[in-house]
């Protein structure tokens, strides 16, 4: 009797063991995904970004020639944050992300000295033009933040499933198709306190 009971238990366990590594499997796949789209969406506010900077340029020269200096940086930290592409496999490079980072951090910088211009000319503050696209480009700014806030948390439980044991073994067991990915950092200059002179 008992002999043909532990066939059946085995049978059962292995069972049980499939289904779950199955789930297992399904749940990292279903992370990866969340993870791909949440990148996407930062790409897209990205996207709008450099298609607003243009524009945003563009106005300001009609008003500011004088400072032509800061509208060159603008356009380079554009030129040069659009010549860094990220592909999936990237995600997981941490080298790749912050060469990735460091160029929007750049663009980033490039467009505060130019809204500081605003500050410094009253009279572009009459233009009608210039002040839209400002706000137009801080909408843009935070909803590149909250993309990639969306990103990171996407990221953390992809990761965390990743790193428990049914995670690691599942992945183990499929030849390591899953890589841990990488989340965005802030950059070192906004760790400092802004200094504000008047």
């Amino acid at each position: 009797m008992t002999s043909r009971i532990l066939p059946f238990l085995l049978a059962i366990l292995a069972l049980g063991f499939t289904t779950t590594s199955c789930s297992k499997y399904d749940e990292l796949v279903e992370r990866d995904q969340t993870c791909e789209r949440a990148w996407a969406d930062v790409e897209t506010q990205l996207q709008r970004r450099y298609d607003l900077i243009p524009n945003l340029v563009a106005t300001v020269k009609d008003s500011a020639a004088h400072e032509e200096k800061t509208l060159a940086a603008v356009t380079q930290a554009r030129a040069e944050a659009t010549s860094i592409k990220l592909e999936t496999d990237d995600l997981t490079d941490p080298v790749k992300v912050a060469a990735f980072q460091k160029a929007q951090d750049s663009l980033k910088g490039s467009l505060g000295r130019l809204l500081a211009v605003q500050e410094s000319y009253p009279d572009l503050k009459a233009n009608a033009q210039f002040h839209d696209l400002t706000i137009e480009l801080e909408g843009t700014e935070n909803r590149i933040a909250r993309a990639r806030e969306q990103y990171n948390a996407a990221v953390g439980d992809y990761n965390t499933t990743l790193g428990q044991v049914s995670g690691q073994l599942v992945n183990k067991v499929t030849g390591k198709p899953f890589k841990p990915r990488i989340y965005f950092k802030a950059s070192s200059e906004a760790t400092a306190a802004p200094k504000v002179s008047f």
